[in-house]
Parts: C-alpha cells; structure tokens; sequence
C-alpha cells in the first residue's frame, strides 16, 4: 500500500464487510463522517444520526472530493451514481469493524482516559508530551462517544507509535464497548464528580460505570487512579478485577505514586514540584489551576508506562496550554485598559464549577478591578440540582469573587443566595446578561464564564472576545 493512503481501496472491503459499487479508489487518506470538514481523499461514512442521516449528504461529500462512500443497501440504488459506494448492512457497524482492524494493524503504545472532569485536557496534554517522543494520534476535539471512538480508530495511521483515546459515557454499559475496541495498555479515570446524575442513583454508581474502562485493558496493563478521591477504593477493587499488572495513583495523598509536593501560581499559568515514582521533578505548566496540575501527574504516569522518561515528559508540560473553554485565558481591551477573560465554557458540572471559580480566585487584580463570575446552569443533575447549584455560594465567597451574573432557571437558585452586593444579573437565557455584562467591564477586571453546554455560554464568550479584541489581534484578522 502506498504511504501516502491511510487505507487502501481493496484492503477496506474486509474490515468494512462490504460489496463495491463502482471502481474502487486506490487508497483513501482520511476518514469522516461530516461533509463541513471532509477533505478530499477521504473515505465518508453516511452515519444514521438523531437529528439527520448521512446518506442525505452523500452528494455534497462527493462534491468536496470524497474519494469513496460507506452506505447502507437501502440507500445504495440511489447513490450508484454518485461515485464508489461500499456498500454494507450497518454503515456505524462497519466503521466500528474498520475501527477494530486499525487497532490490531499496528504496535500502537495505547492511552485511554475516562473519568467526570478533566479527561479532555488530560488527552490533550497526553498528545502533547507524546507527540515530543514520538508519532502520536489522539482523538479529535471531545470525540469520545459510540460514533467518536471508533471514528477516532479508523484514522489511525499504521505506524503510529502511540494513541491517545478519550472514553465518555452518560449511562452505564457505554464505556464496555468503546474499550473493548480501543484496547488500552494503560486506563487513566482522572476524578468521579456528581455528573449526568439524573442517570445514576449515586456518586458511586458513576464510579462503577466509570471503571468500566479497566475491562478493556489489554493483558498487564495499568491503572491510573486519583488517590485523593473518596471512590478510590471503589476503584482499586474494580481494576484488582480486571486484567490490569499495575495500578498507579496520583494526588496529594503520601502514597501517591505521583505526589503533588508543591504548586504555586504564576502570571503564565503555574510551577508545579511533584515525586514521581521516587524521584522529584519541577516544572512549569502555560495552563493555570491546581486541578489542571493534579492531572498533569496523571500524564506523567501514564507518559512513563508507554516509555517516557518522566523528566522529559514533564519539560514537554511546559508546551501544553488550556483548549478553548477549558481555562483559555484572553486578553481583552476595554474602554479604560486591560481586563482578562477566563474562558471555561465548555460544560460544567459542580466539581468543574469548582475548580473554575478556584481558577478565578487565584487570578491576579490589577487596580480596582473585580473578580466576576458569569455562570450558567449545570444540567443533568437530576433532583438535587437545585441544592447543588446553591451549594456554590461558599466557593464564590472563598475565591473572593465580587460580582456573579447568571442565567437558567437553576443559576436562580444560586443567585438570590447571593448579597445584594454581589448581584450583577441575572436572567432566563444566557443571551440576556450578555448587555449588562459588557456594560460593566472594567480595566483590572477578571471574568470567568462557565455552564454546561446547553446553557450556551459558549457565544458569550464570543461576544466579549468580538467587543473587546485587542488592538493587535483585531489588525491581524483583518491582515494589517
């Protein structure tokens, strides 16, 4: 097979079970489900999704260059003439079996992270560090559900030498499948948090899903467990289970294989001083928090089960910055000088919620400006959402924070626990705090947004980015 495909035309009829309709290409070089970024060369899936069927989009992946399409029999009469058609009984089915035959192609060193909060970052960091060892693959954006997992496998090249995977789940029994494909040598649940509870009877139960990803471990693999949490011994027991060799902890905790010794803050993000396995290690992280350097110990661990030393690790910590909506920081210029925005968008839940508004109480004020919260609804709680919501008040009064505006029914809850003093505003949709907050941002200022993903505090993220782009940044989009 030539280098330069990442699947060959004939060599996909196996793994995809499929019948040819027209001439099969040569070889594909990518693969994708989503015509907005299909590039030409790949290989496009007509996934049957919630919302819409791909094959209704099959014309427009030709369009783009597609070089051949999966579809089902159903459909397959109807686009013949659209271009070479691998024709199957169940195009997601196929992609999973195509998934499957990338994994066992190789001699890919595999990571796969789980776990309530973090497990993103973790992967990006992950990617990071290896990428500085080796050729890495590692999901794309938080691709880490029953269509994002074997997707994220059918692209990987053969000769990578390390794979980073991300594992969600909403309900138990998701995380058995998506790690029986990926396989892992090493499984990494960074935390347990009180997340998508409307679906689980308790914290412990969505510990005991989230240990579904040791049954997927290849024989003698690792455990990467948080030592710190109070499902720990839940968690030990479920990898002691499993076909794990070893199980390593990282936290505070003096057994911690990885203990944090010491983390301190810094205008860049933050020096952290950790043991690992021993031996001690210093270094500097772009990505400010505590939680974000409790994970980093996580990588290191995980780093030196597939062959990297962890002092190199550790210095290529020094490149990985916070994704978009993960703690982004953005320098925003307002009326009278300089604010900073915390961009922490991407979902929430009451730990991350948590973290963020520690996140918040660490930054530094300049002059007199505030530290502001703007915090939508965290979703999927089920009937203590409310009292959860409410339960934040004490880490807003810890972390100092001056002003909160809040939008969803639940944030509600939240707000009018709040002293007059503190109350900026508040309303039913994100959309509607959007004016006063502008209104009121200052030079010095710090503001913080968080909120599950349906609470959309995404777009006021970039609305304040849009408003208050420095002078440079707005100059070099519009190419001065």
């Amino acid at each position: 097979m030539s280098e330069d495909f990442l699947w060959s035309g004939f060599g996909l009829v196996p793994p995809l079970a499929a019948r040819v309709s027209g001439r099969a290409p040569v070889g594909v070089s990518g693969v994708s489900i989503d015509t907005r970024t299909l590039l030409p060369g790949d290989l496009y899936f007509a996934i049957r999704g919630e919302r819409n069927d791909g094959h209704d989009f099959a014309e427009a992946a030709f369009g783009k260059g597609a070089a051949a399409a999966v579809v089902d029999e159903t459909h397959a009469d109807r686009l013949r003439d659209l271009g070479a058609l691998y024709v199957v009984d169940d195009v997601l089915a196929s992609m999973e079996n195509l998934g499957r035959a990338a994994r066992a192609r190789g001699e890919t060193q595999v990571i796969a992270v789980t776990g309530s909060v973090g497990k993103t970052s973790v992967k990006e960091a992950l990617r990071t560090v290896l990428s500085a060892a080796g050729e890495t693959h590692a999901s794309a954006a938080s691709y880490n559900n029953h269509w994002g997992v074997p997707l994220t496998l059918a692209r990987m090249p053969r000769e990578a030498k390390y794979g980073v995977f991300e594992i969600g789940m909403n309900h138990a029994g998701e995380i058995t499948p998506l790690t029986e494909m990926v396989r892992p040598h090493v499984a990494v649940i960074t935390t347990i948090a009180p997340v998508h509870l409307e679906h689980f009877s308790s914290v412990d139960a969505i510990a005991e899903a989230k240990a579904e990803i040791f049954s997927g471990l290849e024989p003698g693999g690792a455990a990467i467990l948080n030592r710190d949490i109070a499902q720990y011994h839940l968690l030990l027991r479920r990898a002691r289970d499993s076909r794990a060799g070893r199980v390593l902890t990282f936290g505070e905790h003096s057994d911690a294989d990885a203990r944090l010794v010491s983390f301190s803050p810094t205008s860049a993000g933050s020096r952290v001083v950790a043991r690992v396995s021993g031996g001690e290690v210093a270094y500097d992280l772009a990505a400010p928090g505590k939680h974000v350097a409790m994970n980093s110990l996580a990588v290191l661990l995980a780093a030196a089960r597939v062959g990297v030393d962890p002092a190199a690790a550790a210095r290529s910590l020094g490149d990985f910055e916070a994704p978009a909506g993960r703690g982004q920081r953005v320098a925003l210029r307002v009326a009278d000088g300089d604010a900073t925005l915390i961009d922490e968008s991407y979902n929430a839940n009451p730990t991350s919620m948590r973290a963020a508004l520690a996140l918040l109480g660490e930054a530094r004020i300049d002059g007199a400006g505030r530290r502001i919260a703007v915090l939508g609804d965290m979703l999927e709680l089920g009937p203590e959402a409310a009292m959860l919501h409410q339960g934040l008040v004490d880490a807003i009064r810890e972390n100092r924070v001056d002003t909160v505006f809040a939008a969803g029914p639940l944030m509600k809850t939240l707000y009018d626990a709040l002293p007059a003093r503190m109350q900026g505003a508040w309303a039913a949709k994100s959309a509607e705090i959007e004016s006063p907050l502008v209104e009121t941002l200052a030079a010095g200022d710090v503001v913080m947004v968080k909120g599950s993903n349906g609470s959309r505090m995404g777009p006021i993220v970039s609305t304040l980015k849009q408003k208050f782009a420095r002078h440079d940044e707005a100059a070099e989009r519009r190419g001065i």
